[in-house]
């Protein structure tokens, strides 16, 4: 069974999450920013037991996998780990609901029905 967040206990866990969000946010931009040398490094370690480039990302990805570990561990759902888009989930009027954030937003400020989605938020004062 999936916690449910109230409003204030979002923005408290949000407070511990965000500086983690935002390290995924920056190493999924440099293992993009990489990715032009990442495939053929891939293409060619394949049979020969690894690659100097390939051995030199380990570590972001080591560290990428515990951010992400630690922030499931709190009950938010990751959704986009590109634009550090999380969900918390929540009750309203006895419905679940998801409370929204995404790296570079100042607070909680939206809210969204499970089905509908980062296209289906509402502002936060509707909740």
């Amino acid at each position: 069974m999936p916690r449910f967040f109230t409003l204030e206990e979002a923005s408290q866990t949000l407070k511990t999450i965000r500086p983690m969000m935002e390290e995924i946010v920056d190493i999924c931009r440099q293992i993009i920013a990489d990715q032009p040398d990442i495939w053929p490094a891939i293409e060619n370690s394949a049979g020969n037991g690894g690659n100097a480039a390939l051995s030199r990302l380990v570590p972001a990805f080591e560290r990428l996998d515990d951010l992400l570990h630690r922030v499931q561990e709190t009950g938010a759902l990751i959704k986009d780990i590109e634009i550090g888009l999380l969900d918390f989930p929540a009750l309203r009027n006895e419905q679940e609901v998801y409370l929204c954030w995404k790296v570079g937003e100042e607070k909680i400020s939206f809210w969204h029905e499970v089905e509908a989605g980062f296209a289906g938020r509402q502002p936060i004062e509707g909740f």
